[in-house]
């Protein structure tokens, strides 16, 4: 295999598949040096976790339960423990105790710890092979069909995301009815989505995005 290009000193080869021939370039040491950082990724995904939770689930109180106005029994004299309504927690279609109520579970951490945390991840699709670099991913028309063309000459069968420096309107048609393809920019791309994909297809433009991105070139 011939190098089209000198890779950079102390840089990661990774092989560039494309439909006509193998590349090999070089990759920055400094983002894609194979460390992964499992406490920070858990912390990250599971933050982005939160942020999706739509905190809806709702339970009713006795104040808000319909019914039990009028006292089920007279205080005293009947040999029943007192009850005041019957929508008291304690019986059978009462009010639920400390029960969910509708409530914002999204938070934040720094975007230094979410940048850790996807370089971590493309770091660990790296490690297990799982990391392919096209020259370019590029579509004549919006037909389903082209894009099933890049996943057959790039042998993909599993869930693939593919991370782009730009996505075109006949790249986003092209691929949406495809469940096993997601479609990411650079500067959108999170650990999370990185994780869920069986595979990472990057660019070499998004490869440059991506490093200027976790270096803190850029955002």
């Amino acid at each position: 295999m011939k190098k089209s290009q000198k890779t950079r000193k102390g840089a990661k080869k990774v092989v560039v598949k494309e439909t006509d021939a193998a590349k090999v370039i070089g990759l920055d040491p400094q983002v894609f040096d194979g460390r992964v950082n499992k406490a920070v990724l858990y912390q990250v995904v599971r933050m982005y976790e939160a942020n999706m939770r739509q905190g809806t689930a709702s339970t009713k109180t006795r104040a808000v339960v319909s019914g039990g106005g009028r006292k089920p029994w007279k205080q005293k004299g009947t040999g029943r423990a007192r009850a005041g309504s019957i929508r008291s927690p304690l019986w059978r279609g009462g009010g639920t105790v400390f029960g969910p109520h509708p409530r914002d579970y999204s938070y934040s951490l720094p975007q230094t710890v979410r940048n850790e945390a996807l370089r971590s991840s493309v770091n660990s699709k790296l490690n297990n092979k799982s990391l392919l670099i096209a020259d370019d991913i590029k579509v004549g028309t919006h037909k389903t069909k082209e894009f099933k063309k890049i996943l057959a000459s790039l042998k993909l069968d599993e869930k693939a995301l593919f991370v782009l420096d730009k996505i075109d309107e006949n790249l986003r048609l092209s691929s949406r009815n495809l469940k096993e393809v997601s479609l990411k920019r650079a500067q959108d791309v999170t650990a999370l989505d990185v994780l869920k994909a069986g595979k990472l297809v990057l660019t070499k433009e998004s490869v440059a995005a991506l490093e200027k991105r976790l270096k803190g070139v850029e955002g």
